[in-house]
């Protein structure tokens, strides 16, 4: 082959690689939406391993790009909470991530007929009790795929839904078609920059635990921990769940 054809067989290629991943981001799309979710986006993390924990069970190496899938909570369900939260709100919240998880399943069945692997990180799974954290932060995962960016309230807020979101993660060896890049420091996932909350401070007047400040900075994941095990007790649910930044946080778009 002479030199003036290596670059055609490079072009040619791209082309073949991106209509694979075009193909595989469509059919997992399809899926998602076909299990009600409100949300969707893709993300590579080759070049930002440093924003997954070392912990989970995975290399990144070998399924380096991932799904971030969003469900809407319900208003009527979130407009119920006034000072603390609901056994409704707490049933809302565990069937929302059973879906999740049907959801990441559902994908991980549909990679598999497309001839890759996948992992699904349960959405809502503890492995470490005394900090609180489950495999990873599915709300990183997000914000790579540009679904949101990360709060005040130390939580994902989408443009459109604010805080009221559940997210869940598969990370994948398909090729797919990325919605976002990662952003730089300051601004950039997993780093406590700055957001795009502006001028709105509603989620810092509705934390019961005073945990949030004027930037995520200012975050106090201690108090905000605590108050959540005084409310499993207080209203005995079972759950360390609280909802009160999630209500406040309507989105930019949906601002009164």
């Amino acid at each position: 082959m002479g030199q003036t054809d290596r670059p055609r067989q490079r072009q040619s290629q791209r082309k073949e690689t991106k209509t694979v991943a075009d193909t595989v981001t469509g059919a997992l799309r399809d899926v998602a939406f076909s299990c009600s979710a409100s949300l969707f986006g893709t993300a590579c993390f080759k070049d930002c391993e440093d924003l997954v924990p070392r912990s989970i069970p995975f290399s990144i190496r070998d399924l380096p790009y991932s799904v971030s899938v969003g469900f809407r909570l319900s208003d009527p369900v979130m407009d119920g909470l006034v000072d603390r939260p609901t056994r409704t709100y707490q049933y809302h919240y565990r069937q929302v991530n059973l879906l999740i998880d049907h959801t990441l399943l559902r994908m991980l069945g549909k990679l598999h007929e497309l001839g890759y692997e996948g992992f699904p990180v349960p959405s809502s799974q503890i492995v470490d009790w005394e900090a609180g954290t489950g495999h990873l932060a599915h709300k990183v995962v997000a914000s790579v795929a540009g679904l949101g960016w990360l709060g005040r309230n130390n939580l994902l807020v989408s443009p459109l839904y604010g805080a009221r979101v559940r997210y869940g993660s598969l990370f994948t060896n398909a090729p797919l078609r990325l919605t976002a890049q990662v952003r730089e420091t300051p601004g950039r996932p997993g780093a406590a920059g700055r957001s795009e909350c502006g001028s709105c401070f509603a989620c810092v007047s509705a934390c019961p635990a005073g945990a949030i400040g004027k930037s995520r900075a200012d975050f106090d994941l201690e108090k905000c921990r605590q108050t959540l095990k005084n409310f499993e007790r207080s209203e005995n649910i079972g759950s360390m769940i609280c909802g009160l930044c999630v209500k406040a946080c309507r989105g930019a778009k949906r601002r009164s």
